[in-house]
């Protein structure tokens, strides 16, 4: 029997992050165990463990989302307790009182969890007096703040490798796509091939947004990170290489599209056509070039030297065929300037 995809990651977190996480518990548990020896320091466990993120920013951002929360919470099993005393079913009304606050003040979901649980948890395991409720907000606070030193301080991750790869394997699909362009176009195609074409050339759009998710979170991860400095530099040129190939691959999907659509056997008769081939190619090895370049790719053997020299000049196409070769020139002139940074 297969596990539900729904309670299964697609990939396993790092080992390093449950090693963190782990840490950041026991020492919550011990420390504010030594604060409070009187109870057990679940909040402060709870805490710790939830605030060791992914990145440092995203460990601040949970500890302010667990921090208002249980105060919030607190505050309100506090007042309900004084007001009604301890029947049972003071939990089940502090957890509605507790949700309806968070709706009131637009708290995120992750906070008006926090608010309902944090009430429901003090009146279910301690009591609702004033100084129960500042122990246990003292309590949460230690186990956010060694949930955070212990996520800064124990090899803070730097997402770069992902980025790296989606770059990579952005630019090499590109040039792919390019170079698959320019072999068909001057040779008669089957209705079979030219939709294989199309069903290729459309891969790029996920791989560019799955290279723009992943840069994304390299930036997100050198947030408050105190490893940010040696990284930012390779994490900003490849956000500038992802600008110079996102047109490109907007153009080439249009292009292949324009021959898809205006296709004919006689395409291949237009002299224009062999030349626009030879200078996709070009246009494939420089795209290569950019991405070695970047260092995105460093093993690529490609050629130093870009391919894309001056603009192309044609003879006007057959009058049944302007529309197509007249947009294969226009794209391909803005692949070229994408490529040698021209406006």
């Amino acid at each position: 029997m297969r596990i539900p995809a729904a309670i299964r990651a697609s990939q396993r977190s790092p080992l390093l992050q449950v090693v963190k996480s782990a840490a950041a518990t026991i020492g919550a548990w011990l420390i504010a165990g030594w604060v409070f020896p009187s109870q057990l320091p679940v909040f402060a466990a709870i805490a710790a463990l939830l605030v060791v993120q992914p990145s440092v920013n995203q460990s601040l951002s949970k500890a302010l989302e667990r921090s208002i929360g249980v105060i919030a919470g607190v505050v309100i099993a506090v007042a309900l307790g004084l007001l009604f005393g301890s029947p049972s079913w003071i939990v089940l009304l502090a957890i509605v009182v507790a949700m309806l606050v968070a709706w009131v003040f637009r708290a995120s979901p992750g906070t008006g969890n926090q608010v309902a649980i944090s009430a429901m948890l003090v009146l279910a395991l301690g009591s609702s007096s004033p100084e129960y409720a500042v122990a246990r907000i003292v309590e949460t606070l230690i186990g956010v703040v060694i949930g955070i030193i212990v996520n800064a301080s124990i090899v803070p991750p730097v997402l770069i490798a992902p980025a790296r790869r989606d770059l990579g394997l952005l630019g090499g699909e590109l040039a792919a796509s390019l170079d698959r362009l320019a072999d068909v176009l001057p040779a008669p195609q089957s209705p079979a091939k030219l939709q294989e074409l199309m069903l290729e050339v459309r891969l790029l759009r996920p791989m560019k947004d799955a290279a723009d998710a992943s840069i994304a979170a390299g930036e997100e991860s050198l947030t408050l990170n105190p490893r940010r400095s040696t990284h930012r530099a390779d994490l900003r040129e490849m956000r500038m290489l992802l600008d110079r190939l996102s047109p490109i691959v907007t153009q080439t999907i249009g292009m292949t599209r324009a021959y898809f659509d205006h296709y004919d056997d006689t395409i291949a008769d237009e002299p224009a056509v062999i030349a626009i081939a030879e200078q996709l190619r070009r246009a494939g090895h420089d795209v290569r070039l950019a991405v070695q370049v970047a260092e995105v790719e460093p093993a690529t053997m490609t050629s130093a030297i870009p391919a894309l020299t001056a603009p192309l000049v044609i003879r006007p196409p057959s009058s049944q065929h302007w529309i197509l070769i007249g947009s294969l020139m226009e794209d391909l002139r803005r692949i070229r300037a994408g490529l040698l940074g021209e406006d």
